[in-house]
Protein backbone atom coordinates (compact mmCIF):
# COMPACT_ATOMS: atom_id res chain seq x y z
CA UNK A 1 0.00 0.00 0.00
CA UNK A 2 1.19 3.60 -0.37
CA UNK A 3 -0.39 6.79 0.24
CA UNK A 4 0.17 10.60 -1.30
CA UNK A 5 3.31 12.53 0.61
CA UNK A 6 0.92 15.57 1.41
CA UNK A 7 -1.68 13.45 2.50
CA UNK A 8 0.35 11.07 4.95
CA UNK A 9 1.91 14.62 6.48
CA UNK A 10 -1.12 15.90 7.50
CA UNK A 11 -2.46 12.69 8.59
CA UNK A 12 0.56 12.62 11.15
CA UNK A 13 0.01 16.11 12.20
CA UNK A 14 3.01 17.79 10.34
CA UNK A 15 1.35 20.28 8.94
CA UNK A 16 -2.03 21.80 10.67
CA UNK A 17 -4.09 21.48 6.87
CA UNK A 18 -3.49 19.38 4.27
CA UNK A 19 -3.68 22.44 2.14
CA UNK A 20 -0.67 23.65 3.97
CA UNK A 21 1.16 19.97 3.16
CA UNK A 22 0.50 20.29 -0.83
CA UNK A 23 1.46 23.76 -0.63
CA UNK A 24 4.73 22.96 1.08
CA UNK A 25 5.25 20.08 -0.88
CA UNK A 26 4.90 22.24 -4.17
CA UNK A 27 7.14 24.78 -2.68
CA UNK A 28 10.20 22.44 -2.45
CA UNK A 29 9.92 22.27 1.45
CA UNK A 30 9.51 18.43 1.27
CA UNK A 31 11.96 15.93 0.28
CA UNK A 32 11.31 11.43 0.39
CA UNK A 33 14.36 9.68 0.24
CA UNK A 34 16.72 13.08 -0.30
CA UNK A 35 14.58 14.18 -3.18
CA UNK A 36 12.18 16.70 -4.03
CA UNK A 37 9.02 15.66 -3.39
CA UNK A 38 5.47 16.71 -5.51
CA UNK A 39 2.36 16.55 -3.64
CA UNK A 40 0.98 13.46 -5.42
CA UNK A 41 4.56 11.71 -4.56
CA UNK A 42 3.80 8.13 -3.49
CA UNK A 43 5.64 7.21 0.36
CA UNK A 44 5.95 3.16 1.51
CA UNK A 45 6.65 2.12 4.79
CA UNK A 46 10.46 2.43 5.38
CA UNK A 47 10.63 5.95 3.42
CA UNK A 48 11.89 8.96 4.81
CA UNK A 49 10.40 12.10 4.93
CA UNK A 50 12.26 15.47 5.33
CA UNK A 51 10.09 18.69 5.93
CA UNK A 52 10.79 22.09 6.12
CA UNK A 53 8.30 23.91 9.15
CA UNK A 54 9.15 27.67 9.58
CA UNK A 55 12.79 27.16 11.06
CA UNK A 56 12.73 23.72 11.83
CA UNK A 57 13.45 20.31 9.85
CA UNK A 58 12.14 17.42 10.72
CA UNK A 59 13.16 14.07 9.68
CA UNK A 60 10.16 10.85 9.92
CA UNK A 61 10.39 7.21 8.69
CA UNK A 62 7.69 6.25 8.09
CA UNK A 63 5.98 3.61 9.88
CA UNK A 64 3.14 3.10 8.84
CA UNK A 65 0.33 4.21 6.27
CA UNK A 66 -2.72 6.31 7.12
CA UNK A 67 -4.41 8.42 4.84
CA UNK A 68 -7.11 9.63 7.65
CA UNK A 69 -6.84 12.26 10.15
CA UNK A 70 -6.65 10.24 13.59
CA UNK A 71 -5.98 11.04 17.23
CA UNK A 72 -2.58 12.41 18.00
CA UNK A 73 -1.63 8.95 19.97
CA UNK A 74 -2.61 6.98 17.20
CA UNK A 75 -0.24 9.22 14.54
CA UNK A 76 2.85 9.20 16.68
CA UNK A 77 2.63 5.03 16.41
CA UNK A 78 3.21 5.36 12.33
CA UNK A 79 6.40 7.06 12.69
CA UNK A 80 9.94 6.88 13.88
CA UNK A 81 11.24 10.51 14.68
CA UNK A 82 15.40 11.20 13.27
CA UNK A 83 14.48 15.01 13.87
CA UNK A 84 17.51 16.83 14.95
CA UNK A 85 17.54 18.40 18.38
CA UNK A 86 16.51 21.89 18.12
CA UNK A 87 18.89 24.04 18.60
CA UNK A 88 19.30 25.75 21.92
CA UNK A 89 18.24 28.97 22.97
CA UNK A 90 21.24 31.41 23.76
CA UNK A 91 22.11 32.78 27.03
CA UNK A 92 20.95 36.38 26.09
CA UNK A 93 17.60 35.28 24.24
CA UNK A 94 16.06 34.30 27.27
CA UNK A 95 16.36 37.53 28.99
CA UNK A 96 13.93 39.13 26.27
CA UNK A 97 11.91 41.78 27.70
CA UNK A 98 7.99 40.61 27.72
CA UNK A 99 6.55 42.55 24.92
CA UNK A 100 3.14 44.55 25.84
CA UNK A 101 3.13 43.66 29.40
CA UNK A 102 0.80 45.91 31.10
CA UNK A 103 -0.39 46.04 35.00
CA UNK A 104 -3.83 44.62 35.47
CA UNK A 105 -6.87 46.96 35.47
CA UNK A 106 -5.14 49.57 33.58
CA UNK A 107 -7.25 49.59 30.73
CA UNK A 108 -6.66 49.66 26.93
CA UNK A 109 -3.35 50.37 26.14
CA UNK A 110 -3.42 54.03 24.33
CA UNK A 111 -2.30 55.47 21.04
CA UNK A 112 1.29 56.31 22.17
CA UNK A 113 1.73 52.34 24.48
CA UNK A 114 0.52 51.32 20.92
CA UNK A 115 3.38 52.52 19.21
CA UNK A 116 5.33 52.23 21.61
CA UNK A 117 4.65 48.61 21.49
CA UNK A 118 4.91 47.87 18.01
CA UNK A 119 8.31 50.00 17.93
CA UNK A 120 9.73 47.40 20.20
CA UNK A 121 8.21 44.59 18.35
CA UNK A 122 10.02 45.86 15.20
CA UNK A 123 6.96 46.17 13.10
CA UNK A 124 5.34 49.06 10.48
CA UNK A 125 2.05 50.19 10.18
Amino acid sequence: MSVRVDKWLWSVRVYKTRTMATEACAAGRVKVNGTIAKPATKITNGDRVQATRKDRVVVYEVAAMIDKRVSAARAAECVVDHSPPPPERSPDMVDLPVFARRDRGTGRPTKRDRRKIDKLRGERR
